[in-house]
Protein backbone atom coordinates (compact mmCIF):
# COMPACT_ATOMS: atom_id res chain seq x y z
CA UNK A 1 0.00 0.00 0.00
CA UNK A 2 2.90 2.05 0.25
CA UNK A 3 4.06 1.61 -2.61
CA UNK A 4 1.00 2.72 -4.18
CA UNK A 5 0.84 5.90 -1.86
CA UNK A 6 4.83 6.43 -3.57
CA UNK A 7 3.78 5.97 -6.86
CA UNK A 8 0.16 7.63 -7.06
CA UNK A 9 1.84 11.04 -5.15
CA UNK A 10 5.02 10.68 -7.90
CA UNK A 11 3.10 10.42 -10.85
CA UNK A 12 0.35 13.57 -9.40
CA UNK A 13 2.80 15.91 -8.39
CA UNK A 14 4.71 15.64 -11.36
CA UNK A 15 2.05 15.25 -13.89
CA UNK A 16 1.02 19.26 -11.98
CA UNK A 17 4.13 20.65 -12.43
CA UNK A 18 3.57 23.49 -14.90
CA UNK A 19 0.13 22.32 -15.45
CA UNK A 20 -2.46 25.02 -15.66
CA UNK A 21 -3.98 23.89 -12.12
CA UNK A 22 -0.72 24.88 -10.62
CA UNK A 23 -0.88 28.31 -12.41
CA UNK A 24 -4.39 28.91 -11.22
CA UNK A 25 -2.92 28.02 -7.86
CA UNK A 26 0.13 31.03 -7.76
CA UNK A 27 -2.57 32.92 -9.22
CA UNK A 28 -4.77 32.57 -6.74
CA UNK A 29 -1.74 32.72 -3.78
CA UNK A 30 -1.74 36.81 -5.35
CA UNK A 31 -4.97 37.44 -4.72
CA UNK A 32 -5.74 35.34 -1.66
CA UNK A 33 -4.39 34.57 1.84
CA UNK A 34 -2.58 31.47 1.37
CA UNK A 35 -4.29 29.56 4.27
CA UNK A 36 -7.60 30.11 2.09
CA UNK A 37 -5.87 28.76 -1.51
CA UNK A 38 -4.30 25.90 -0.08
CA UNK A 39 -7.74 24.87 2.05
CA UNK A 40 -9.54 25.53 -1.23
CA UNK A 41 -6.88 23.02 -3.02
CA UNK A 42 -7.43 20.73 -0.31
CA UNK A 43 -10.64 20.19 -0.23
CA UNK A 44 -11.10 20.34 -3.79
CA UNK A 45 -8.39 17.67 -4.75
CA UNK A 46 -10.22 15.52 -2.11
CA UNK A 47 -13.18 15.65 -3.94
CA UNK A 48 -11.58 15.52 -7.78
CA UNK A 49 -9.47 12.39 -6.70
CA UNK A 50 -12.23 10.61 -4.71
CA UNK A 51 -14.48 10.86 -7.70
CA UNK A 52 -11.24 9.73 -9.96
CA UNK A 53 -10.64 6.50 -7.87
CA UNK A 54 -14.16 5.67 -7.90
CA UNK A 55 -15.02 5.95 -11.14
CA UNK A 56 -11.70 3.69 -12.41
CA UNK A 57 -11.83 1.24 -9.57
CA UNK A 58 -15.94 0.77 -9.71
CA UNK A 59 -17.31 1.88 -13.22
CA UNK A 60 -14.32 2.00 -15.56
CA UNK A 61 -16.25 4.86 -17.24
CA UNK A 62 -15.03 8.04 -17.90
CA UNK A 63 -17.11 11.66 -16.74
CA UNK A 64 -18.52 14.21 -19.54
CA UNK A 65 -16.22 16.18 -19.86
CA UNK A 66 -17.33 18.21 -22.47
CA UNK A 67 -20.00 19.73 -20.30
CA UNK A 68 -17.46 20.02 -17.23
CA UNK A 69 -14.96 21.69 -19.38
CA UNK A 70 -17.51 24.34 -20.53
CA UNK A 71 -18.58 25.19 -16.62
CA UNK A 72 -14.55 25.56 -16.04
CA UNK A 73 -14.21 28.06 -18.42
CA UNK A 74 -17.30 29.95 -17.23
CA UNK A 75 -15.55 29.85 -13.44
CA UNK A 76 -12.01 30.99 -14.71
CA UNK A 77 -13.69 33.54 -16.89
CA UNK A 78 -16.24 35.19 -14.47
CA UNK A 79 -13.53 35.16 -11.59
CA UNK A 80 -11.12 36.90 -14.58
CA UNK A 81 -13.49 39.86 -15.11
CA UNK A 82 -14.56 40.09 -11.72
CA UNK A 83 -10.80 40.80 -10.50
CA UNK A 84 -10.40 42.80 -13.47
CA UNK A 85 -14.10 44.70 -12.10
CA UNK A 86 -12.15 44.86 -8.91
CA UNK A 87 -9.01 46.41 -9.74
CA UNK A 88 -10.36 49.20 -12.15
CA UNK A 89 -12.27 50.58 -8.87
CA UNK A 90 -9.83 50.05 -6.80
CA UNK A 91 -7.76 52.50 -9.43
CA UNK A 92 -10.10 55.32 -8.94
CA UNK A 93 -11.16 55.02 -5.24
CA UNK A 94 -7.52 56.46 -4.08
CA UNK A 95 -9.32 56.04 -0.58
CA UNK A 96 -9.36 52.43 -0.13
CA UNK A 97 -6.17 50.68 0.11
CA UNK A 98 -7.38 47.91 1.52
CA UNK A 99 -6.36 44.78 -0.08
CA UNK A 100 -8.74 42.80 -2.34
CA UNK A 101 -7.60 39.40 -0.27
CA UNK A 102 -8.77 41.11 2.98
CA UNK A 103 -12.44 41.98 1.44
CA UNK A 104 -13.35 38.77 -0.31
CA UNK A 105 -15.49 36.60 1.62
CA UNK A 106 -16.13 34.46 -0.46
CA UNK A 107 -12.46 33.41 -1.36
CA UNK A 108 -12.63 29.80 -0.33
CA UNK A 109 -15.57 29.06 -2.32
CA UNK A 110 -13.92 30.72 -5.32
CA UNK A 111 -11.22 28.91 -5.15
CA UNK A 112 -12.54 25.40 -4.55
CA UNK A 113 -15.15 25.84 -7.19
CA UNK A 114 -12.33 26.71 -9.47
CA UNK A 115 -10.37 24.00 -8.67
CA UNK A 116 -12.69 21.20 -8.85
CA UNK A 117 -13.77 22.09 -12.13
CA UNK A 118 -10.68 22.30 -13.55
CA UNK A 119 -9.75 19.23 -12.56
CA UNK A 120 -12.45 17.38 -13.29
CA UNK A 121 -11.42 15.89 -16.95
CA UNK A 122 -8.42 17.11 -16.49
CA UNK A 123 -5.39 14.93 -17.32
CA UNK A 124 -4.58 14.44 -13.87
CA UNK A 125 -7.82 12.90 -13.31
CA UNK A 126 -7.72 10.34 -16.11
CA UNK A 127 -3.98 9.59 -14.97
CA UNK A 128 -5.54 8.54 -11.19
CA UNK A 129 -8.42 6.68 -12.70
CA UNK A 130 -5.69 4.35 -14.75
CA UNK A 131 -4.12 4.05 -11.48
CA UNK A 132 -7.11 3.26 -9.41
CA UNK A 133 -8.16 0.12 -12.24
CA UNK A 134 -5.01 -1.86 -11.43
CA UNK A 135 -4.07 -0.64 -7.21
CA UNK A 136 -5.86 -0.31 -4.11
CA UNK A 137 -7.88 2.52 -4.88
CA UNK A 138 -7.62 4.15 -1.40
CA UNK A 139 -3.65 3.83 -1.47
CA UNK A 140 -3.75 5.91 -5.11
CA UNK A 141 -6.58 8.22 -3.52
CA UNK A 142 -4.10 9.33 -0.46
CA UNK A 143 -1.03 9.54 -2.59
CA UNK A 144 -2.96 11.32 -5.81
CA UNK A 145 -4.20 13.83 -2.82
CA UNK A 146 -1.36 14.51 -1.69
CA UNK A 147 0.55 14.88 -4.45
CA UNK A 148 -1.76 17.45 -5.89
CA UNK A 149 -1.71 19.74 -2.44
CA UNK A 150 2.18 19.42 -2.57
CA UNK A 151 2.12 20.68 -6.00
CA UNK A 152 -0.39 23.40 -5.16
CA UNK A 153 1.31 24.14 -2.28
CA UNK A 154 4.46 24.99 -4.07
CA UNK A 155 3.05 27.40 -6.40
CA UNK A 156 1.57 29.22 -3.29
CA UNK A 157 5.07 29.54 -1.75
CA UNK A 158 6.09 30.85 -4.80
CA UNK A 159 3.02 33.32 -5.43
CA UNK A 160 3.65 34.62 -1.97
CA UNK A 161 7.02 35.05 -2.47
CA UNK A 162 6.42 37.09 -5.99
CA UNK A 163 3.51 38.95 -4.26
CA UNK A 164 5.32 40.97 -1.85
CA UNK A 165 7.61 42.96 -4.17
CA UNK A 166 4.44 43.66 -6.51
CA UNK A 167 2.25 46.68 -6.12
CA UNK A 168 -1.75 45.16 -5.15
CA UNK A 169 -2.80 46.84 -8.73
CA UNK A 170 -0.79 45.30 -11.15
CA UNK A 171 -1.15 41.80 -9.28
CA UNK A 172 -4.85 42.50 -9.38
CA UNK A 173 -4.86 43.02 -13.31
CA UNK A 174 -2.01 40.32 -13.64
CA UNK A 175 -4.04 37.86 -12.05
CA UNK A 176 -7.55 38.75 -13.58
CA UNK A 177 -5.87 38.48 -16.87
CA UNK A 178 -4.39 34.98 -15.88
CA UNK A 179 -8.02 33.76 -15.34
CA UNK A 180 -9.68 34.74 -18.68
CA UNK A 181 -6.12 33.24 -20.55
CA UNK A 182 -6.77 29.65 -18.35
CA UNK A 183 -10.92 30.16 -18.99
CA UNK A 184 -9.88 30.77 -22.80
CA UNK A 185 -7.53 27.69 -22.91
CA UNK A 186 -9.97 25.34 -21.25
CA UNK A 187 -12.32 26.00 -23.58
CA UNK A 188 -10.24 25.31 -26.80
CA UNK A 189 -8.95 22.23 -25.56
CA UNK A 190 -11.86 20.91 -24.48
CA UNK A 191 -13.81 21.53 -28.23
CA UNK A 192 -11.14 22.20 -30.61
CA UNK A 193 -8.90 19.17 -30.25
CA UNK A 194 -7.50 19.74 -33.71
CA UNK A 195 -5.83 22.64 -32.62
CA UNK A 196 -2.95 21.00 -30.41
CA UNK A 197 -1.94 22.26 -27.35
CA UNK A 198 1.01 25.32 -28.62
CA UNK A 199 -1.49 26.52 -31.22
CA UNK A 200 -4.70 26.75 -28.45
CA UNK A 201 -1.97 28.17 -26.18
CA UNK A 202 -1.32 31.30 -28.29
CA UNK A 203 -4.89 31.62 -29.74
CA UNK A 204 -5.81 31.85 -25.76
CA UNK A 205 -4.12 35.05 -25.60
CA UNK A 206 -6.95 36.84 -27.50
CA UNK A 207 -9.22 36.89 -24.84
CA UNK A 208 -6.77 38.08 -22.26
CA UNK A 209 -5.09 40.47 -24.68
CA UNK A 210 -9.07 41.69 -25.75
CA UNK A 211 -9.61 42.67 -22.35
CA UNK A 212 -6.15 44.16 -21.66
CA UNK A 213 -6.95 47.17 -24.13
CA UNK A 214 -10.53 47.80 -22.88
CA UNK A 215 -9.32 47.88 -19.27
CA UNK A 216 -6.19 50.26 -20.62
CA UNK A 217 -8.88 52.47 -22.37
CA UNK A 218 -11.44 52.50 -19.28
CA UNK A 219 -9.00 53.67 -16.75
CA UNK A 220 -7.58 56.56 -19.83
CA UNK A 221 -11.17 57.77 -19.82
CA UNK A 222 -11.00 57.71 -15.79
CA UNK A 223 -7.83 59.97 -15.93
CA UNK A 224 -9.11 62.22 -18.19
CA UNK A 225 -9.16 65.85 -17.09
CA UNK A 226 -12.28 66.08 -17.00
CA UNK A 227 -12.43 63.14 -14.43
CA UNK A 228 -9.76 64.66 -12.20
CA UNK A 229 -11.02 68.36 -12.35
CA UNK A 230 -14.63 66.50 -10.74
CA UNK A 231 -12.97 64.65 -8.34
CA UNK A 232 -11.00 68.10 -7.25
CA UNK A 233 -14.69 69.92 -7.26
CA UNK A 234 -16.05 67.15 -4.93
CA UNK A 235 -13.24 67.22 -2.53
CA UNK A 236 -13.15 71.34 -2.42
CA UNK A 237 -17.15 71.21 -2.06
CA UNK A 238 -16.83 69.88 1.44
CA UNK A 239 -14.95 72.40 2.56
CA UNK A 240 -15.95 75.14 1.32
CA UNK A 241 -18.31 75.78 4.41
CA UNK A 242 -14.62 75.96 6.85
CA UNK A 243 -13.42 78.20 4.43
CA UNK A 244 -15.88 80.90 4.73
CA UNK A 245 -16.28 80.80 8.17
Amino acid sequence: MIATVLLSFGVLFLAELGDKSQLMALTFALRYHWWVVLSGITVASVLVNLIAVGVGHFLGAALPTGVISLFAAATLIGVGLWTLRESLSNSTDEGDEAAPQTRSRSAFLVVLSAFLLAELGDRTMFATMALATNNNWVAVWIGSVAGMVAAGGLAIVIGVTVGKHIPERIIAVCSGLLFLYFGALTLLEAFAHGLGTPLAALLSLALPALAGAVLLLLRRRAASPASVLDHYVAEQIPAAPHEVQ
